[in-house]
C-alpha cells in the first residue's frame, strides 16, 4: 500500500515530486496524484496525521474514483529546443500545456515534466550538470577504513568504525568513531553530526545499510522505522542511493577517502586506549581537514560552510531520543506486557495487534499509524502495572467508586484475620486499585460461605504465608479444611498411635 502519509509530509517540507518518487521507490505520477487528490479534497500534513493509514486513502481515494490520462510530451523535441539560446524548460512546458488544452488533454505539472525530461536525458546517455544547493543535501555513510583501540588488558587492536557525513555544497565533513555499526551507533552518529553542522539539511541520503534502510528496489523503498522517526523528528527526508550507484553520494565517497587520507592514515601509528581519546584526535584532524584551502577554487570547506550554514534548517528543542519498536498483542486485561511490565490501552483494541514505541522515558502504543495512549515507562521491580481508568470496560470501571479504606472496614467486621489478608492484598500493589477486584472476590466469599468460616479459611492461610492470595483462600473454603481447625479446638481422647486418623476426620464433611 502506497504510503501517503510519507508524500504529504515530504511535500510539506519543500521536497519536489522526483525526489519524494526516488526516495519512496513509487511511480512520480502517484506522487502527481496524490498531492492533486489531496489538494482536492483539502488535506494537508497536518489533517492526514489525524487519520488512520486506511481513513487517509479513503479520503484520498474514494471507491469508484478514476485516474487522469496525461499526455506524454515530445521530449526529443524538448532536448533540441533547450539547446538554442533563452530556452528554459518552464517557457517549454508552458507552450506544451498551451497544446494539451487546445486537444482537450491533461498536461503534466511542471515538476513532473522535468523529472520525465531527466529520465529521457539518462536514457539517451546526454550529460547533466547536478548543481548542489547550499543545505539541501547532507550524505552519509560508515568510511571503509576502521580506525582502531587497543585492548588494555590483551593488548590487541579493537576495530573502531568511523562516521562520515558531509555536505556536498560545500564539501564541510564531520567524522566520529564508534565501537560498533549497529543502529545505536548510527542513529547517534546523526544527531552529532546535526549538532556539529548547527543545522538540518532538507534531504539526507545515505547509502542501503539494514540500520537504515530494510529494503530497496525499483518498486519499493523500506526505511527502518526509527531512521524513519528521526528523519520525521528533525524535519528532514531520507532519499537513500540507489543500489550500485556510489554517484548518488559522490561528495562523502570523496570525503570518505579524503577523511582516510588525512585523518586515519596519519594517525595510524598511534595508540589509543579509550574512544573518546580516538575522537579527541580525529576532530582535531577533521578541524584542519574542513579548513585546508581548496586546490582548484577559492576558499576552504569551512569558508564555503559559513555561507552555507544560514540556508539549514534549525535544530529541533529536544535532539532525538533513539526509540524502539515492538509488536505487541493487548491481552484480555487490556494490557501489554514490556519487559514484564504492563500498561493499559483502551478496552476496544484487546485481541489487536499494536506498535509500541520505546524510550529511556515513554512507552507510546499506536494502531494502524495512530497513537492510542502513552505511559510513562516503569524501571522499577517486575510485574508492576501502569493502568488508566478510562482503558478500563464500564463494568471494571464500577470498582473505582470503592476505596482501600472501605475495603478494610469490610473485612474488619469479618474479623481480624480477614482484616489482616485485605490489607496485604492492598499493600502488595505499586497502584493500591490493582488489588480492588481481588478484594472484592475475597469478601464477597462471605455470602457463598459464612462470615465465620471465612475467617477462619483467612486465619489458615496465614499460617501459611503472611500473603495469601484470593485463591488460596478459595480453594481452603472448598476443600472444608477450615471446619477441620474449627473441629480441633474441641478436645478429644488422644489416639493410640499418633498418624492414625481417627473418626472424626471422615466425618469431618458429616454434620
Amino acid at each position: 500500500m502506497t504510503n501517503y502519509r510519507e508524500i504529504l509530509r515530504l511535500r510539506s517540507l519543500g521536497i519536489n515530486h522526483s525526489r519524494i518518487a526516488e526516495g519512496m521507490g513509487v511511480a512520480r505520477q502517484t506522487v502527481v496524484t496524490t498531492l492533486q487528490r489531496a489538494a482536492a479534497q483539502d488535506v494537508d500534513w497536518q489533517a492526514a496525521e489525524l487519520l488512520s493509514d486506511r481513513e487517509l486513502a479513503a479520503r484520498l481515494f474514494p471507491p469508484g474514483g478514476g485516474k487522469p490520462v496525461y499526455r506524454i510530451p515530445d521530449y526529443a523535441a524538448v532536448h533540441r529546443e533547450l539547446a538554442k539560446p533563452g530556452v528554459t524548460q518552464q517557457l517549454l512546458w508552458m507552450e506544451y500545456c498551451d497544446q494539451c488544452h487546445a486537444a482537450g488533454e491533461t498536461p503534466y505539472q511542471l515538476t513532473q515534466f522535468k523529472t520525465h525530461y531527466r529520465e529521457y536525458v539518462t536514457k539517451t546517455k546526454a550529460t547533466m550538470h547536478i548543481t548542489r544547493k547550499p543545505g539541501e543535501v547532507m550524505e552519509v555513510d560508515w568510511a571503509g577504513q576502521p580506525a582502531h583501540l587497543v585492548d588494555t588488558d590483551t593488548g590487541e587492536a579493537i576495530d573502531a568504525p568511523v562516521f562520515v557525513a558531509a555536505l556536498p555544497y560545500s564539501g564541510y565533513a564531520y567524522a566520529e568513531a564508534f565501537l560498533r555499526q549497529d543502529q545505536a551507533a548510527w542513529i547517534a552518529a546523526h544527531v552529532n553530526a546535526y549538532n556539529h553542522f548547527g543545522g538540518v539539511s532538507r534531504m539526507l541520503v545515505p547509502d542501503n545499510l539494514k540500520t537504515g534502510v530494510i529494503k530497496h528496489t525499483r518498486s519499493e523503498v523500506v526505511l527502518n522505522k526509527s531512521y524513519q522517526e528521526m528523519a520525521e523528528h528533525y524535519g528532514t527526508a531520507i532519499l537513500p542511493a540507489r543500489v550500485r550507484s556510489p554517484k548518488d553520494k559522490a561528495t562523502v565517497e570523496g570525503s570518505v577517502g579524503n577523511i582516510s587520507t588525512f585523518i586515519l592514515a596519519a594517525i595510524r601509528n598511534q595508540k589509543f586506549f579509550s574512544l573518546k581519546e580516538l575522537n579527541e584526535v580525529i576532530h582535531e584532524r577533521l578541524h584542519a581537514f574542513n579548513h585546508k584551502p581548496f586546490q582548484k577554487k577559492d576558499g576552504s570547506r569551512a569558508t564555503w560552510f559559513a555561507e552555507e550554514r544560514a540556508s539549514l534548517l534549525p535544530l529541533p528543542r529536544n535532539a532525538y531520543e533513539l526509540a524502539e519498536w515492538r509488536i505487541a498483542t493487548v491481552a484480555f486485561n487490556y494490557h501489554i506486557g514490556v519487559d514484564e511490565r504492563y500498561y493499559s490501552v483502551p478496552y476496544e483494541y484487546i485481541k489487536r495487534k499494536v506498535d509500541v514505541r520505546l524510550t529511556r522515558h515513554v512507552v507510546e502504543i499506536f494502531f494502524e499509524g495512530s497513537r492510542v495512549c502513552s505511559h510513562v515507562r516503569l524501571h522499577g521491580r517486575r510485574g508492576e502495572y501502569s493502568t488508566v481508568d478510562d482503558h478500563m470496560p464500564p463494568d471494571h470501571q464500577q470498582y473505582l467508586q470503592w476505596n482501600g479504606e472501605r475495603f478494610r472496614k469490610w473485612a474488619a467486621k469479618i474479623g481480624p484475620n480477614a482484616a489482616c489478608v485485605v490489607e496485604s492484598i492492598l499493600t502488595r500493589y505499586k497502584v493500591e486499585q490493582q488489588g480492588y477486584r481481588a478484594c472484592m472476590a475475597l469478601l464477597k466469599l462471605s455470602d457463598q460461605y459464612s462470615p465465620q468460616r471465612l475467617e477462619s479459611a483467612c486465619t489458615m492461610a496465614l499460617d501459611y504465608t503472611p500473603q495469601p492470595s484470593y485463591k488460596a483462600i478459595q480453594t481452603i473454603l472448598k476443600s472444608g479444611r477450615d471446619r477441620i481447625t474449627a473441629d480441633s479446638d474441641t478436645p478429644s481422647e488422644p489416639a493410640e498411635f499418633g498418624f492414625t486418623r481417627g473418626a472424626d476426620y471422615y466425618r469431618q464433611g458429616v454434620k
